[in-house]
């Protein structure tokens, strides 16, 4: 899986005029790429494009131009790319209404530590979350993580032979498994690893 270059991105300018159907693009793409777990957590398992796209709004938005601004902002994206033995993805933990949302993450503190993926005949692998940062404190966890998913290679190999994917929280205020990923999913998940 490739690292987002300078070369990668278009100019604000060429983004302006390709956003549209680049954006089309992006949410087809990351509809492969989606897991809801239970009925408040999604993953989004990101890769090269999605950061990619992330990287151009950020431009965008900001108005970025400058050598030195566009790096500030590779360097903060690169890191959610996988990198061929891993899966990266954001978590986002949704609840419509305000006072139940804030209710909700302080019972969920520590739910990001439980989230896990196991790929059938292999153990079982917990993610590490929020590498860059603490997301959580003693009153709430954060609405959003950012989590690694380290394969080993007897996974992978398992994975390419057609072993059965799970995904699951077992946080004792959540607790949802997702017995077998969809084919899509599986290989969009599959594309990421060497």
């Amino acid at each position: 899986m490739g690292k987002i270059t300078r070369e990668s991105l278009m100019t604000l300018e060429a983004y302006a005029g390709a956003r549209a159907q680049y954006r089309s693009k992006v949410l087809a793409h990351k509809k492969h790429r989606t897991v809801p777990i239970g009925p408040n957590v999604t993953l989004v398992f990101e890769d090269e494009l999605t950061m990619r796209y992330q990287v151009q709004e950020m431009l965008r938005v900001e108005r970025i131009f400058e050598a030195d601004s566009i790096q500030d902002e590779l360097d903060a994206y690169n890191p959610l790319v996988p990198d061929g033995a891993n899966w990266k993805a954001t978590m986002l933990i949704e609840y419509p209404e305000v006072e139940e949302r804030r209710r909700m993450l302080a019972k969920l503190i520590g739910i990001e530590d439980r989230v896990w993926a196991r790929v059938e005949g292999s153990i079982t692998v917990y993610a590490i979350a929020d590498e860059d940062m603490e997301r959580e404190n003693t009153q709430k966890t954060s609405a959003v993580h950012f989590l690694r998913f380290d394969l080993t290679e007897g996974m992978i190999a398992r994975l390419r032979s057609g072993g059965a994917l799970s995904l699951g929280i077992d946080h004792p205020n959540y607790s949802y498994t997702i017995a077998e990923l969809g084919d899509s999913v599986r290989a969009s998940l599959l594309a990421d690893l060497t």
